[in-house]
């Protein structure tokens, strides 16, 4: 939480997801000496698609408002469910559709989070938001702000946040980007927060941990066809919708008989075929060479040619790489990047950018 001291007293509205972590970053506003708002945002219920019950998003709001109590500070609740379904599951829906693996925590931080919700705490009077993301901000010698990595490398999350704009990112504070998840959970149990002790949300971000199988089924439908081995050709198996999987699966293929197991190595949407490798060691699980569409730089990486390392997924270890117009070309060969995700750029721990993987030109990387 870098920022100028004559940013102390600002109107902050902090988006609280009923967890430790924004919980926290509400916390150490506040003693700060910022005034401090807290917002919840309802953006998804799952009723439209009978999954209410796995829903907790109540349970979420009351957490965030005794949070609110326990501080004393204003709270407020934002209704952006129709927009989260318009601008995240329908995207998320189409992407599955053609085939492709799309990452809707990164479309919700983009559209909703730093886009309407930011939005809206400024037209009701906020100078600046803070989410509890595990990410910083740095100032650049132009004074414009740049996005780094976090101090707690296991729980860094600029993967997920590398949209965002410079504009958007002078509006913002990441209040516990320079903390370990440790040292948050001492801070809330030491102020006795009530969520000190509350467990991290996974899954799909705001719809929650739900069966994907079955939240995809209720647009896609089944349709059986064959899971062919892509070394032999041969017919290993037969699935129930191509676009139920991903590259890189290996659970819920039910191929047996093999000594090594086998993983999704790609599939084919309009012929309705999962192509699968056996072994994690499978050269066709591996490539060094993607192209991009839809890239975002919050600064240029032509300016860091020489510097470059690159992910294709959370918690990849960075590997060195060079960008020639929105192809990237990794050093070593990297682990079934999938069409539909993002791969992410850095220099050191700066955030360049990235953008949406469009095609492997590679299929036999390693």
């Amino acid at each position: 939480m870098k920022r100028s001291p004559n940013l102390k007293m600002k109107s902050v509205f902090v988006a609280l997801s009923g967890g430790v972590d924004s919980a926290v970053s509400a916390l150490l506003l506040k003693q700060a000496g910022y005034i401090v708002t807290g917002v919840f945002m309802k953006n998804w219920s799952g009723e439209e698609f009978g999954i209410s019950n796995d829903c907790p998003w109540k349970r979420d709001q009351r957490d965030a408002a005794s949070v609110c109590k326990h501080l004393n500070i204003p709270f407020k609740t934002y209704n952006f469910e129709k927009e989260y379904r318009e601008e995240v599951i329908t995207y998320f829906f189409d992407s599955y559709r053609r085939g492709e693996t799309p990452n809707p925590d990164i479309l919700c931080n983009q559209h909703i989070k730093f886009g309407h919700f930011l939005d809206k705490a400024m037209a009701e009077g906020a100078d600046m938001i803070a989410t509890g993301h595990y990410a910083q901000i740095g100032e650049g010698t132009d004074s414009h702000p740049f996005l780094q990595r976090a101090a707690d490398s296991n729980k860094d999350q600029t993967y997920f946040l590398y949209r965002l704009t410079k504009e958007q990112l002078s509006r913002t504070l990441f209040p516990i980007g320079h903390l370990t998840k440790s040292k948050v959970r001492k801070i809330a149990e030491k102020q006795r927060l009530p969520v000190a002790k509350k467990k991290d949300s996974q899954g799909i971000c705001f719809v929650g941990k739900v069966n994907l199988r079955e939240f995809l089924s209720q647009e896609l439908l089944e349709k059986k066809g064959k899971i062919i081995d892509i070394d032999t050709g041969h017919e290993v198996g037969t699935h129930s919708g191509a676009w139920f999987y991903t590259n890189g699966q290996r659970e819920g293929l039910r191929i047996g008989g093999s000594i090594k197991p086998y993983f999704v190595a790609g599939k084919n949407v309009g012929d309705n075929i999962v192509y699968v490798a056996k072994g994690k060691d499978n050269p066709h699980l591996y490539s060094r060479t993607l192209s991009l569409r839809d890239a975002h730089w919050i600064n240029n990486p032509s300016a860091n040619s020489t510097s470059l390392i690159g992910i294709v997924r959370y918690r990849q270890i960075p590997v060195p790489c060079i960008i020639h117009e929105n192809i990237i070309i990794f050093d070593a060969p990297v682990w079934k990047p999938t069409i539909g995700q993002s791969v992410v750029l850095f220099n050191e721990n700066e955030v360049l950018g990235g953008g949406i993987i469009d095609k492997i030109e590679d299929q036999t990387g390693k």
